[in-house]
């Protein structure tokens, strides 16, 4: 027989408070992608387990599974990363975003890989713990998980045509810059510095993305958020927290 019983480490997504002490949780997990569970008794002081399910924990979680809802029966935290993300506007409503796209892509598909999962982990950590811009980890991790899910855009060459750049618009239904001749309606502006920038981040090149001017930086932000949301379907809700007010400076002008 089958055990009913699984265990995983994992991130929690979110939580939904269930009749007067229970709670519905989300998770990313390293090995079953999205995982949907009842955390009984939670919400009472004497819960053993309580603090453990907060949003962006890293837990070692065991689960008993159910017909709709499985249950969680164990939790041991790996890493405490909760209390300095949610007291911090810009890490949290980054790692509000990264979470929201690991459930989406889950939800329309995305068969997720242990190293997605790491991927998360490690902008997590990098939250937390590296000093760098929040809002440039947030898109570092954006443009990392679209080039997993198999959405990499071409940000050298003309994605319809192959001519050598530097180019000066992109296409995201086309995936990635286009030169004059195969530019079409729809295609937006993109400075040769918003693509370097956004090469910088695939590559975790992290000297040149923090040297990148900081209206290119914002541009490329918005950029990852179209491609993302060109290809959900719609746009992350949580984007729309995302503070790059910082970024609002008006970029200088590039001869063509």
């Amino acid at each position: 027989m089958v055990s009913r019983l699984y265990r995983d480490d994992a991130i929690v997504l979110r939580t939904q408070d269930l009749g007067e002490a229970d709670r519905i949780v989300t998770l990313y997990s390293k090995n079953h992608g999205k995982l949907r569970a009842v955390a009984k008794g939670v919400r009472k002081t004497s819960s053993r387990f309580g603090a453990r399910l907060e949003p962006f924990q890293r837990v070692d979680v065991q689960c008993y599974r159910g017909r709709s809802l499985d249950t969680v029966s164990q939790v041991v935290t790996i890493t405490a990363y909760a209390e300095q993300i949610a007291g911090d506007y810009d890490r949290y409503t980054a790692a509000a975003a990264m979470g929201e796209a690991a459930e989406r892509l889950t939800n329309e598909g995305f068969d997720p890989t242990s190293a997605h999962y790491m991927m998360l982990v490690g902008a997590l950590h990098a939250l937390v713990n590296s000093g760098r811009p929040p809002v440039l980890i947030l898109d570092a991790f954006l443009l990392r998980t679209i080039a997993m899910a198999g959405w990499r855009p071409e940000l050298r060459r003309c994605a319809v045509c192959g001519a050598e750049g530097p180019h000066h618009a992109f296409d995201v239904a086309q995936g990635g810059v286009v030169c004059r001749d195969c530019r079409r309606p729809g295609a937006v502006a993109a400075r040769p510095s918003v693509t370097e920038h956004m090469i910088f981040l695939l590559a975790g090149d992290w000297e040149e993305a923090l040297a990148t001017e900081a209206a290119a930086q914002g541009e490329a932000g918005r950029l990852i958020a179209r491609i993302l949301a060109y290809h959900l379907e719609r746009p992350l809700t949580a984007l729309d927290l995302v503070d790059r007010s910082i970024e609002s400076a008006p970029a200088p002008k590039e001869h063509a």
